[in-house]
């Protein structure tokens, strides 16, 4: 009979210990299972454009807000686990980061932890004034626009690069540069004054002597003629015209400064009454090249400048038969002619302004 009691203890006791052993395993797949959800599994929600960007001097508290409010991961829990176990709240980098579909939690803190930011490609074109570029900049990269604007009118700061307030336009040359998102609007400006320093090489500058002029005297022409053409092969013989006006002491008289000088880029027709615009940028009104550049001039036309085919042309005047071309001349005869042959044709196209 104990014989018997003993065997029925044995049996229950090896029964328990199966329940527990399976109880134990359930329990290890469960954690195993929970640990693989918050840390392996696909946990990360692709933003609009495919980018998170994290502002300077932000806290690990600011990224977890971050992350929340743009609804990028599933569970924002399961993310702060993860990424204490990797030290993250210790190594939050600003910048602008890639997200991938199925990103993990794991691969996302592994990515903002190593600051792998993807840069900006940012497309510089045409400006007319500072305000202008400044509100670009801003829109694409993290630099403050207000704070852009201000430097590029304070004298002091300026005159580390010898540059003023109505030169600082120049530096900006249109092209493709790569920028990190987190850059700072002091280090855009003396990331730009590197390149132009970087264009004007020996050759460029030589050929600016022998024009007997700076290199910011060309741009400034060359903004002049930038706004007067968009057909290239012109370029080289208006910056003639007036490389030769400039050499005989002429006044420049070029429409595109009276423009400027009005701060109306959308008149198609200069009359009297914008000629006798006060001002240092009306070239009717004051001799030699203006204070500054009125655009941004592409670097072909800056080389157009440089490169300049001599001309005994004094003169030139838009070409109604051949829209977006012009004619030149040497006399003022010849220019009368030709202006009064163009203002007749404005007026049949009734451009009155």
């Amino acid at each position: 009979m104990a014989r018997r009691g003993k065997s029925r203890s044995s049996s229950l006791l090896r029964r328990m210990l199966v329940v527990l052993a399976v109880l134990l395993l359930f329990s290890a797949a469960l954690a195993g299972y929970r640990f693989y959800q918050m840390v392996y599994a696909p946990s990360v929600l692709l933003p609009d454009d495919g980018y998170l960007y994290v502002p300077s001097g932000s806290s690990y508290p600011d990224l977890l807000r971050l992350l929340q409010q743009k609804q990028m991961v599933r569970h924002i829990e399961h993310f702060d686990w993860t990424a204490r176990q990797m030290n993250l709240p210790e190594h939050v980098r600003p910048g602008r980061y890639r997200i991938r579909t199925g990103m993990t939690n794991r691969e996302l803190a592994a990515l903002l932890r190593s600051g792998r930011q993807e840069p900006v490609r940012l497309v510089l074109n045409k400006f007319r004034t500072t305000d202008d570029l400044a509100r670009y900049v801003a829109a694409r990269l993290e630099a403050d626009e207000a704070t852009l604007s201000l430097l590029m009118r304070d004298s002091i700061f300026l005159r580390r690069y010898d540059l003023k307030p109505t030169t600082a336009l120049a530096v900006m040359l249109p092209n493709t540069y790569e920028f990190f998102w987190n850059t700072s609007a002091e280090a855009f400006f003396e990331r730009m004054v590197r390149e132009y320093e970087r264009f004007w090489t020996p050759e460029r500058q030589q050929q600016a002597s022998a024009l007997q002029l700076t290199p910011m005297e060309v741009i400034i022409l060359a903004s002049i003629v930038e706004e007067e053409t968009n057909y290239g092969p012109e370029k080289g013989t208006i910056a003639s015209v007036y490389l030769n006006r400039l050499r005989l002491g002429m006044k420049l008289q070029a429409d595109p400064t009276v423009k400027y000088a009005v701060g109306d880029f959308s008149l198609r027709r200069v009359l009297r009454k914008h000629l006798e615009t006060p001002s240092p940028y009306n070239t009717y009104q004051t001799p030699g090249l203006p204070p500054g550049p009125i655009c941004t001039p592409q670097p072909a036309t800056i080389d157009a400048v440089l490169q300049a085919t001599p001309t005994n042309y004094l003169y030139f005047c838009a070409d109604p038969d051949n829209p977006g071309t012009h004619v030149f001349a040497s006399t003022h005869q010849q220019h009368n002619r030709n202006a009064k042959r163009y203002h007749r044709w404005l007026s049949e196209q009734g451009i009155l302004r």
